[in-house]
């Protein structure tokens, strides 16, 4: 169990990314979800780390969840995208008004008692993001005492241990509100399709859910309004999901530098007589990668900020995002590049890093969307 200081939290999270970083490539390889890894997770008591303290939480603040998740990352990313998953749902729990004090109480017990994951199920086949307008295609229908959904999640991140799956849908009213209702692991009507099999963060478990009638109380429709009422961003619910995403791809790139640095130190070519490392040209290499490591770690000590109350605007969390992620994707490819074939061999972790970091793009909001909504702000541009 961890212990209740930061440091004991730091050597705790260092130890399990030790560990889980001896069958990472085993999960990569495989695509196995890392079952063992969440167990681990649990043990630690870390699924309730975010949670709030009236429900025996630790209610951590954004910049120790973006150290664990960092350092879990350096490991095995995909758990640590899974546990980023769950410390936004639980960020954004505390902050929530609107969920009933009977459901926010269960569910937050239910991370700290029983190491309970949640992650929202926003994405579908013909909507893609939400973040992009639209309305879901997923509908909830009024029934007596609660509600009967039914629709298609792909991209359902951690979807094999989740016991709380918070569905983005439309109600089938005349004037339709949309928003989250929660639905338990083992609902009936509720099915995982594992269908997960991408290039990178292969273990994420980021299967499609099907919902077909699925029937739940009233009070588990625990976020709808009307769509104009999901239009503003605050700022502190846009930097908690920007930064949370963004430092599991920071702890990808640490990992491709350490596994660099060793390998500079200790490959010694017969020509040359000395390691590779006494050579300028990967000493500057190394300092390049270093110089983009240093910007991200700059960039997400914006979370003191979100902590101290201070939230920086969603848009410049949203610049912060997509710096963090462009410096993390050079500083592998920079990895890659300097140690030729090694770098791209199986054997090494190098080129899973590598397939790892570049899924940091897919995140919402993605590079455009954010570049477009930066520009617009600094030249004065109307959303219209």
């Amino acid at each position: 169990m961890y212990m209740g200081d930061i440091a004991g939290i730091d050597y705790v999270t260092q130890a399990l990314a030790q560990d889980f970083a001896r069958t990472a490539a085993h999960h990569d390889a495989t695509g196995a979800f890392p079952f063992d890894n969440i167990e681990r997770l649990r043990q630690a008591n870390l699924p309730g780390l975010v949670t709030a303290r009236e429900f025996g939480g630790r209610e951590a603040g954004l910049a120790q969840a973006l150290a664990v998740v960092n350092t879990i990352a350096q490991g095995e990313p995909s758990t640590a995208l899974v546990l980023a998953q769950q410390y936004l749902f639980h960020a954004q729990l505390r902050r929530n008004p609107n969920w009933t004090e009977a459901m926010r109480a269960k569910v937050a017990r239910s991370a700290v008692v029983d190491g309970a994951f949640a992650n929202n199920f926003r994405v579908e086949p013909d909507l893609g993001t939400p973040v992009r307008g639209g309305m879901p295609a997923t509908i909830a229908r009024k029934v007596d005492g609660g509600w009967s959904i039914s629709g298609h999640k792909i991209f359902s991140t951690g979807a094999p241990v989740l016991t709380w799956n918070a569905i983005w849908a439309r109600t089938d009213e005349a004037t339709p509100r949309v928003g989250t209702f929660l639905v338990p692991r083992g609902t009936k009507g509720l099915t995982i399709v594992e269908t997960w099999d991408h290039l990178g963060m292969r273990a994420s478990g980021s299967h499609d859910a099907l919902l077909e009638d699925v029937i739940v109380p009233d009070d588990h429709a625990v976020d709808i309004r009307l769509p104009a009422a999901w239009a503003e961003v605050d700022p502190a619910a846009a930097a908690w999901p920007a930064l949370l995403f963004a430092t599991v791809y920071d702890g990808v790139a640490r990992a491709a530098r350490n596994w660099l640095v060793t390998f500079l130190k200790t490959r010694t070519p017969a020509n040359l007589g000395a390691p590779l490392s006494s050579l300028p040209r990967m000493q500057e290499a190394v300092g390049e990668i270093d110089a983009l490591l240093q910007t991200n770690r700059l960039l997400l000590g914006l979370a003191d900020k979100v902590d101290q109350g201070a939230s920086p605007p969603p848009h410049e969390s949203f610049l912060a995002k997509y710096t963090i992620n462009a410096n993390a994707i050079a500083a592998v490819q920079k990895a890659v590049e300097i140690s030729g074939n090694p770098g791209l061999t199986r054997g090494n972790p190098l080129e899973r890093h590598l397939r790892d970091v570049l899924c940091a793009r897919v995140h919402s909001p993605q590079a455009d969307s954010v570049l477009i909504g930066a520009g617009k702000m600094s030249l004065g541009v109307g959303a219209g």
